[in-house]
């Protein structure tokens, strides 16, 4: 598309709409929510999911939804939480056995599910309910993207399996979270979002949060904080996997850093330098946040192009991580961009994995810091084979990334020489004298989870982003 122009007209079924293709201008639109509103066929159908929630609200409602959950996922509180990311880990790779095949991406959605539940509901979903909702949130971001391209409602109110299977998705999920919130009002409080949400509805902490609020924000908390960052661990192990040396360079830092200990804390985030980077190359190159729309709510000009109120406009992450011109060799993997003295600070304003201006993702933080945790946690015990033959690629959805990706794991003890290093040696202090690449630069987003380890039917292909039946 950047071939054709800064601004490029496309084709939404019978819709007129305009791509955004340069960083500069991607960002002067996001800067200005005002004019370009979170709307479009994307949003038109996540409202219809999410409600009104702190993703898909309108821009004069998004400040106070905002500022009543910004204090869950400062740095304080994520710095709190990074006991539980481990513990969660930790896990979900107990159960693996040397020379298993595994579903890495059922896996992730396993452990990304635990914290955010943990961070939502405290200790409230028991196994059953859990694996419900990862079940649940696969069928919906399958029937998403369909919905969001296809703008013909009448093709979805035909009693088709696929549309069944959606349509049941979206109504378990509310009740699911319309039980959890009953059954929290008839106990005690307790220090976790949903008792935060509870307290603002009573007048509390924020007067005038609304019961459907309450209902909107956990429903787009689970979409978006549970699936997107899963993808992304996912997308990591299988890019490790295909290069080797990348792979050997994160062991050495993570053996160095724990020091033979399997879970990371909160001292060991900053002396992560590498894992960290690992992180923002694979949001760089398999971004899950891959395509947004915003709607123009007033006429304005863009790219010299007058565009009238009401206009769709598009925004990649994909295609600005993937232009040569800010990222050389775009379609390679090399975490060493985002080294201390590497190339990809320069190009940090085509970097938007979380988008920018004052709709950027409230859990960029959290979800950066949950992937470095994971990915140091399981890379500490476990190396992760990928299949022989090539790897099929992705097929999009709402999101982006490898659906249903197995690989062979294979304990790391034995190919650790000698005693690891302790916290305080050479290794881990190079570690700590290399300053952390920031947030902001480093990583849906939150906006805008499986099962158990288990041996995967010889049917399913490295790769296969199982969304055939979108």
């Amino acid at each position: 598309m950047p071939a054709h122009g800064d601004l490029v007209e496309i084709r939404l079924g019978p819709r007129r709409a305009w791509m955004v293709c340069r960083p500069e201008l991607v960002h002067q639109m996001l800067m200005d929510s005002r004019t370009f509103d979170k709307g479009g066929p994307q949003y038109d159908r996540l409202r219809l999911l999410m409600g009104d929630g702190v993703v898909t609200c309108p821009h004069g409602e998004h400040r106070r939804r905002r500022r009543l959950l910004q204090p869950a996922f400062r740095a304080s509180r994520v710095a709190d939480h990074i006991g539980l990311m481990a513990e969660e880990a930790e896990a979900v790779c107990r159960s693996w056995r040397a020379g298993e095949r595994i579903d890495v991406s059922a896996q992730m959605m396993t452990l990304t599910t635990g914290v955010m539940s943990r961070v939502l509901f405290s200790d409230s979903l028991d196994a059953a309910t859990a694996a419900e909702i990862r079940h649940c949130l696969a069928a919906v971001v399958r029937g998403l993207f369909v919905r969001t391209v296809v703008p013909v409602d009448a093709v979805f109110r035909i009693p088709a399996p696929a549309n069944r299977r959606y349509r049941h998705a979206v109504a378990r999920l509310h009740a699911i979270v319309d039980r959890l919130i009953a059954e929290r009002r008839r106990g005690g409080p307790r220090d976790d979002l949903l008792g935060t949400l509870l307290e603002a509805a009573h007048g509390g902490a924020e007067a005038g949060i609304t019961e459907q609020e309450v209902h909107d924000h956990l429903i787009t908390l689970l979409l978006t904080g549970v699936e997107t960052t899963a993808l992304c661990l996912a997308s990591a192990f299988a890019l490790l996997a295909r290069h080797p040396e990348e792979e050997r360079r994160l062991h050495g830092e993570v053996d160095a850093v724990l020091a033979g200990r399997g879970r990371p804390g909160p001292d060991d985030l900053p002396l992560l330098v590498r894992t960290r980077c690992v992180v923002t190359e694979t949001l760089r190159h398999s971004p899950p946040g891959w395509l947004f729309t915003r709607v123009t709510t007033r006429e304005t000009v863009l790219a010299g192009r007058r565009l009238p109120r009401g206009t769709t406009v598009l925004y990649s992450p994909y295609l600005l991580h993937h232009d040569p011109a800010s990222f050389p060799e775009p379609d390679r993997f090399l975490p060493e961009r985002w080294m201390p003295g590497g190339t990809g600070a320069a190009a940090h304003g085509a970097m938007i994995p979380f988008a920018a201006g004052s709709r950027k993702c409230l859990g960029d933080t959290f979800a950066v810091a949950e992937a470095t945790v994971a990915l140091a946690g399981i890379a500490a015990r476990w190396r992760l084979r990928s299949r022989p033959g090539p790897a099929e690629p992705p097929r999009p959805a709402v999101t982006l990334g490898p659906r249903s990706l197995t690989m062979t794991c294979e304990p790391r003890t034995r190919d650790r020489i000698g005693p690891p290093s302790r916290a305080g040696s050479p290794a881990a202090r190079t570690a700590v004298a290399s300053p952390v690449p920031d947030s902001r630069t480093a990583a849906s987003s939150l906006p805008d989870s499986r099962t158990a380890a288990s041996p995967v039917p010889d049917s399913r292909t490295a790769g296969d982003p199982g969304v055939d039946d979108a």
